[in-house]
């Protein structure tokens, strides 16, 4: 194992964290008003006295982008992991269906699934990762019938106090950055890289965000709301759930 140089890190992060930021912007040119609310519940907007376009317009457009964004970094997240255990012990990026990472330590594979948070999926999103955990190990025995592979649930953030889960490992926030890097600072090390920029990064994202707001708002105006500016719900309703 060699150890983390913090500088390659700060490195990765200043060369690729754009990325992130980029495609944050990008998600929300490709954002349609009415495609959202269609999957919206108009009753809740109702019944939470929503009065104006701006409101509703709000509400659904932060909904998406909190969500998008937690997909977007956990992806990001995935990327400055596997480089930081190529780094320390020679990991690479899986071939393997469902598999983010492999490497070699002590004498085992280990086979990883990298989440963002520890509450990622549901019960039949588990059972989906454990039977790709079964079906990667099939598939490494076969070319080394002798070689202990060990699978790994490794979450970016957050606390499992259970780590053995029998079929597999699940290691969340400073566990597993340790167990990627032999490190056991990293995870709070890694704070102030993170950071590279990103006050920039964040005003070229509120232009955008206050350009979708005003266009949202513009168009929802038109479309639901009567000439007085009262939000029609019927109307609103019926674009929603109307057979």
């Amino acid at each position: 194992m060699d150890a983390i140089n913090l500088d390659d890190v700060a490195q990765y992060v200043e060369e690729n964290i754009g990325a992130f930021h980029q495609k944050r912007i990008d998600s929300l040119g490709k954002l349609k008003l009415k495609d959202v609310l269609k999957r919206k519940n108009p009753y809740m907007f109702k019944a939470k006295f929503m009065q104006t376009a701006e409101q509703i317009v709000k509400g659904i457009v932060d909904a998406h982008i909190s969500s998008n964004e937690e997909t977007l970094f956990g992806d990001w997240l995935e990327g400055l992991a596997i480089f930081i255990n190529a780094k320390t012990y020679g990991g690479r990026k899986s071939g393997i269906p469902g598999v983010d990472l492999e490497f070699d330590r002590e004498g085992c594979r280990y086979i990883v699934a990298i989440k963002s948070g520890p509450n990622w999926g549901n019960s039949s999103q588990i059972g989906q990762m454990k039977s790709n955990f079964i079906t990667a190990k099939k598939t490494l025995r076969t070319s080394q019938s002798k070689m202990h592979v060990v699978a790994v649930n490794g979450c970016c953030y957050g606390r499992d106090k259970n780590p053995d889960k029998g079929t597999h490992y699940k290691y969340c926030g400073q566990r597993f950055w340790e167990f990627i890097s032999g490190d056991a600072n990293l995870f709070v090390e890694l704070v102030e890289p993170l950071g590279f920029k990103a006050r920039e990064r964040n005003d070229e994202f509120l232009v955008a965000y206050g350009q979708m707001i005003n266009k949202f708002t513009r168009e929802f105006t038109n479309d639901f709301c009567n000439e007085e500016g009262a939000i029609e719900w019927q109307r609103l309703v019926n674009f929603n759930s109307a057979a």
